[in-house]
């Protein structure tokens, strides 16, 4: 296994690669990249791990989305940075939001 040097979001990580498979983890540093940025952008959010949140989960929506129609039905929901969640949906991210709060406790941090 090697280690590729990556950079998200002007953060430096160093990440463990299998053999082959530098393509496949570039393309998911610039999927997470170009996510954790345009929340950024954006404006609402501020906090690396809160943006990284928000990241995944509209990541996760994504993948629900191609998932195979005989699979679980996916959540979906729109864009954390665009547009109000209403319904249940709202009270899910609210939900989610609170819990990782909680967990950061003061000084905002997961790690």
């Amino acid at each position: 296994m090697k280690q590729l040097e990556v950079q998200i979001m002007g953060q430096s990580y160093l990440l463990g690669c299998p053999d082959g498979g530098d393509a496949r983890l570039l393309e998911a540093v610039e999927r997470v990249d170009t996510a954790m940025c345009k929340i950024r952008d954006a404006g609402k959010v501020r906090a690396r791990d809160r943006i990284a949140v928000l990241a995944a989960l509209n990541l996760a929506f994504d993948l629900a989305d191609k998932a195979p129609a005989n699979e679980t039905a996916p959540v979906t929901a729109p864009a954390a940075t665009t547009t109000p969640i209403e319904g249940d949906g709202a009270l899910l991210l609210n939900s989610l939001l609170a819990r990782l709060d909680a967990a950061l406790g003061d000084d905002g941090r997961l790690l």
